[in-house]
């Protein structure tokens, strides 16, 4: 998941409070020197647009991260308490830097679930490692993140998701081999997800012998139907890689209202049954339709119990997953302290061994050696079907 891009100098303001907060956050006043009690309610905060834009994907995270705590508390022998924490996208990514200043304070909170955003991620990773604090985020996927020798989070940042590298490739591959694609219209939205989510699948595209033009507008645009009419009439596919469902399902209309006959194929950020559903279309994502996993029947059941009128999708899951590997981390912690977390630096060290056999994703689930990535973990592809939902296809 990322955030919508920014003013230039909205992002110089931004980028000069962040590099002013993260000086201070080294300090003895937010250093995490004090022991904290296992025995205690530690606090687990998640940090997520809970509001605005992405309020829907927040909510879902939000849902499946209650659950979590309430589920895997007893399991580890913790109390915790789950700390809400609102980042609304339209603040853009600094608020992530500006709500991780009032965690750092509070010694009770030993682990992050985030930010979900990667904008947020780049923004507050440093100040939250100069705590000590562990980041596990169940949505942030630019690559830049946790590879590239310009890396824009710390060695406290990991997520449970896989990254853009993974994303591109893999839905270029499916274009070529699935939808026997010779054309495509590639779209960037002229801010760094869109741009390298759009490179990477371009290069793909065009190394497997298909025709590419490429497209550029702005990340607020509202009406496409300039972009709809160079889009040529035999193109097969466009590459959608919008922040935005809402986009998706308006370039899909005026498409369809222009006589193409090109299938829109959108990224994660697309990815939303109530908001993107014209039938045909393609979405890829980063985590499965868990509907389909044996082992995770119980825990699907167990949530749905808690939450009756919510529809099961794909963001929360992975917020389930971050919530069990920080637990599983902090329990290690205490442990290693004789029941205290005596520096909260002490859980990031664990936070990078958990390796569990079953995950809420299916299969097994531990870190990369080389990344704080995840091993081997891929993207999804749905199709939306003619009623609106969506189809795992690959």
């Amino acid at each position: 998941m990322k955030v919508r891009g920014l003013a230039v100098l909205a992002l110089a303001a931004l980028g000069a409070a962040a590099l002013a907060a993260t000086a201070g956050a080294g300090s003895s006043g937010v250093t995490s020197s004090q022991a904290v009690s296992c025995k205690s309610a530690l606090k687990l905060a998640l940090v997520t647009p809970l509001t605005g834009g992405g309020g829907f994907i927040g909510q879902e995270q939000l849902s499946w991260a209650k659950y979590g705590v309430k589920n895997l508390s007893k399991k580890y022998g913790l109390k915790v308490q789950l700390v809400q924490v609102d980042t609304p996208v339209e603040k853009g990514p600094g608020e992530a830097l500006v709500v991780s200043q009032k965690l750092i304070s509070d010694q009770k909170v030993v682990a992050v679930i985030g930010p979900a955003t990667s904008g947020g991620v780049a923004s507050a990773s440093q100040a939250l490692t100069a705590a000590g604090i562990a980041q596990i985020s169940p949505s942030a996927t630019r690559t830049s993140l946790t590879k590239g020798a310009n890396r824009e989070a710390t060695s406290s940042f990991f997520r449970v998701v896989p990254g853009d590298y993974v994303q591109g490739p893999t839905d270029a591959t499916y274009m070529v081999d699935k939808l026997n694609a010779k054309k495509v219209v590639v779209i960037d939205f002229q801010e760094p997800y869109s741009v390298g989510l759009a490179d990477a699948a371009e290069v793909v595209l065009k190394k497997k012998g298909v025709s590419v033009s490429r497209q550029s507008t702005s990340v607020n645009t509202t009406d496409f139907s300039s972009l709809v009419t160079r889009v040529p009439g035999d193109a097969d596919v466009v590459f959608f890689p919008s922040q935005q469902p809402s986009d998706a399902q308006t370039f899909a209309q005026q498409l369809l209202e222009q006589g193409k006959k090109a299938k829109v194929f959108g990224g994660d950020g697309t990815n939303s049954p109530d908001q993107f559903k014209v039938a045909g279309s393609y979405v890829s994502n980063f985590a499965p339709d868990i509907s389909g996993i044996a082992s995770s029947k119980a825990l699907i059941d167990g949530w749905k119990k808690d939450n009756p009128k919510a529809t099961l999708g794909s963001f929360g899951p992975p917020a389930y997953l971050a919530v069990e590997v920080a637990l599983n981390a902090i329990k290690k912690a205490c442990d290693a302290g004789k029941g205290q977390i005596k520096n909260r630096k002490d859980v990031v060290k664990h936070v990078k061994k958990i390796n569990l056999k079953t995950s809420i994703l299916g299969g097994p689930f531990r870190f990369s050696t080389k990344s704080n990535d995840p091993l081997n973990a891929k993207f999804y592809i749905f199709q939306i079907q003619s009623n609106g939902t969506y189809k795992l296809v690959s």
